[in-house]
């Protein structure tokens, strides 16, 4: 008959099995931690709630795919497009390459939007940049005929013709919730979490004002400050008394999208604070309200302080 485990063995293995338990645990909870050791990992997240007794809504992502987001939502407002065109954009790469850049795909497809150099869509090189990238989707998009009346996955399936083509549909809902904070439309509604403690070295302020025209066009600075006259440290942003997008309920949206362009890239441009009307972000506390605020830059500058 078949020999039986001692007591003294049954315990040892439910100790071992206890352990790895255990272990398998802390690994679990160690990557849910940055190295800096505080309890909210790097990360970005967009909360809305419609109405006084609306369902919040709520989305989150990693801090390189707010970057991508924000850029697909900077391209398509600089050329004019409306919130509807964004929302079509961030749904496609959300199917496409979950906002993330990458190198691979089928066949050749490669970027956000796993564009197809072999189909004109450019080089490999132009496609990998996101800026590029956003511009040439949105040049397919104005090409469609009422494209903004058009369900979603229709009006993305005319400029990718993919082969799986009921697939952008889904990410409808996650797509506009982006697409109404990062156009400006919800004041305050992106909040990131860069890794400030172990990021290396200060911020560059010469930077933040090249990806500032990269993204918005040379027309978002005026020609000194684009030139670096102003502070080492700061970048002020002019917002339009008089911008193309409309406003909702008073807020100026372009001060707002700016805002939330520059919370996006806090950790890739080093940036630690953000300021706007009468509210600021800082990195590791997100947004407040500051009374004291519109007499530092008005409430028609958007104002971005790097890290020292």
């Amino acid at each position: 008959m078949p020999r039986t485990a001692s007591p003294r063995r049954r315990r040892l293995l439910r100790y071992g099995a206890a352990l790895a338990v255990l272990a398998a645990l802390g690994g679990y909870l160690a990557v849910q931690y940055d190295s800096s050791g505080t309890k909210s990992p790097p990360r970005c997240v967009v909360e809305a709630k419609d109405g006084d007794d609306g369902a919040a809504q709520r989305y989150e992502m990693s801090l390189a795919q707010a970057v991508n987001a924000a850029t697909i939502s900077a391209v398509g407002t600089t050329r004019g497009m409306p919130e509807r065109a964004v929302t079509i954009a961030l749904a496609t790469a959300l199917q496409e390459s979950t906002l993330r850049n990458i190198d691979y795909g089928d066949r050749d497809s490669v970027g956000l939007f796993q564009q197809r150099p072999s189909q004109g869509w450019g080089s490999v090189e132009q496609i990998m940049d996101p800026v590029y990238s956003s511009g040439k989707f949105y040049e397919g998009l104005a090409e469609v005929p009422g494209y903004s009346r058009l369900p979603l996955t229709e009006a993305a399936q005319r400029v990718q013709r993919s082969g799986f083509p009921q697939a952008y549909a889904k990410h409808e809902p996650d797509a506009a919730l982006l697409a109404a904070a990062l156009t400006g439309r919800r004041p305050a509604a992106l909040n990131c979490t860069p890794a400030t403690a172990t990021a290396k070295g200060p911020g560059d302020a010469g930077r933040v004002r090249a990806e500032l025209v990269r993204a918005f066009g040379k027309e978002v600075l005026p020609t000194a400050r684009a030139a670096g006259a102003s502070a080492a440290s700061t970048v002020s942003v002019p917002v339009p008394a008089t911008s193309a997008q409309a406003e909702d309920e008073g807020v100026p949206q372009r001060g707002w999208e700016l805002a939330h362009w520059a919370v996006a890239q806090s950790e890739a441009l080093r940036i630690e604070r953000v300021s706007y009307a009468d509210r600021v972000w800082e990195a590791g506390r997100g947004w407040r309200t500051d009374s004291a605020k519109g007499s530092e830059t008005g409430t028609a500058t958007v104002g971005i302080r790097v890290a020292q």
